[in-house]
């Protein structure tokens, strides 16, 4: 893909991108499956990075042929990743990303948040670190037809932005995102994170491993 034609727009995921919260996402995610008695194996697991809680536990109950309710499953993961959100003072921001986000803003572009997490889950984040103010929209992929590598809500995050997609960039660390992002014709920057492991970046437009490898002179010269 051709890099932005004068980049307008930067379009976040968040989790492993904006917080450092993949961890406790799979501490919940594992709890909830020893309490129903499936063992989930970490090849499975890595396909499920990046989808919204709702598609993941669909895929797993067909998987395992299953006689539960997904939507009753995500309330149980839910509550028990909002314990370990609640009672684990040391969740923090993904290293640079709040220096990024705020010479970003300053720069004048439009910021967008797309994840696949629910509405509840990105308000609690954004507000516990203070990021309203800087985003233009937050798009949940909860509240979509379709889950990651779907692209619609990238295509939804672009439309939000009033920006051509020509003008976005989406910054993503699952393959399920990056595939999202380049089937909605956006260019991808792969963000190889430590706890988003064994993701495939090779579709990513670029690839970096920290926010430091980013300058900020502009955004538009990082590439």
């Amino acid at each position: 893909m051709n890099l932005p034609n004068q980049l307008q727009c930067i379009i976040f995921d968040m989790d492993g991108v904006i917080i450092d919260s993949e961890e406790i996402h799979k501490k919940a995610y594992y709890e909830t499956f020893i309490s129903i008695g499936v063992d989930v194996s970490d090849q499975l697991y890595k396909t499920l990075t990046g989808s919204s809680t709702i598609n993941a536990f669909q895929k797993l109950v067909s998987h395992f042929n299953l006689d539960l309710n997904p939507e009753e499953l995500v309330l149980i993961k839910r509550e028990k990743y909002v314990n370990f959100f609640e009672n684990d003072p040391t969740i923090h921001l993904v290293k640079g990303v709040e220096e990024f986000i705020k010479h970003s803003f300053n720069k004048g572009y439009t910021l967008i948040l797309a994840s696949s997490s629910a509405m509840v889950n990105i308000d609690r984040v954004f507000n516990r670190f203070n990021l309203n103010s800087y985003f233009t929209a937050k798009i949940s992929g909860a509240d979509l037809k379709a889950s990651k590598p779907h692209p619609e809500i990238f295509i939804k995050a672009a439309q939000a932005s009033g920006q051509s997609k020509k003008h976005c960039m989406v910054i993503e660390d699952s393959s399920n995102g990056i595939k999202a992002a380049n089937d909605a014709g956006i260019f991808v920057i792969g963000y190889d994170s430590t706890h988003s492991t064994d993701q495939d970046y090779s579709k990513a437009d670029k690839v970096v491993s920290s926010f430091s490898q980013i300058h900020y002179h502009s955004v538009a010269e990082l590439f």
